[in-house]
């Protein structure tokens, strides 16, 4: 079994700053791509950003220059520091991680259970 958790969401003010947690645990082989993703309710799920094992990044315009993602490979945890939060970073956000796992070798993806941002004016 493989478990994604998220943590630190919560609520801040405008201009604010959050940091997100997603540890991963469970019967895993190696971890390969992790993202962080949003989903608004009646839209679609859009990826926020997301790290390579080798720590290669991709973000969405909307996040550039405010979010910073990162990953500890040796605790199996990435991070998501959100500085300069806006009200329409308000949603709830996912974690994502590309993994193989060790007993069978497969390859899946695995999603975390989500956690609420809000950022208020």
């Amino acid at each position: 079994q493989v478990q994604l958790v998220e943590s630190g969401g919560g609520e801040v003010q405008s201009g604010g700053s959050l940091r997100l947690s997603c540890a991963a645990s469970g019967n895993i082989f190696t971890i390969y791509n992790m993202g962080w993703f949003r989903q608004a309710p009646g839209k679609q799920r859009e990826l926020v950003a997301a790290i390579g094992s080798g720590g290669s990044t991709n973000y969405a315009d909307s996040v550039k220059g405010r979010f910073t993602i990162s990953r500890d490979n040796a605790k199996n945890t990435m991070y998501l520091q959100m500085n300069s939060l806006k009200p329409e970073d308000t949603t709830v956000y996912y974690c994502n991680a590309g993994l193989i796992t060790s007993d069978d070798y497969e390859a899946n993806d695995y999603w975390g259970q989500g956690t609420q941002v809000t950022v208020s004016t």
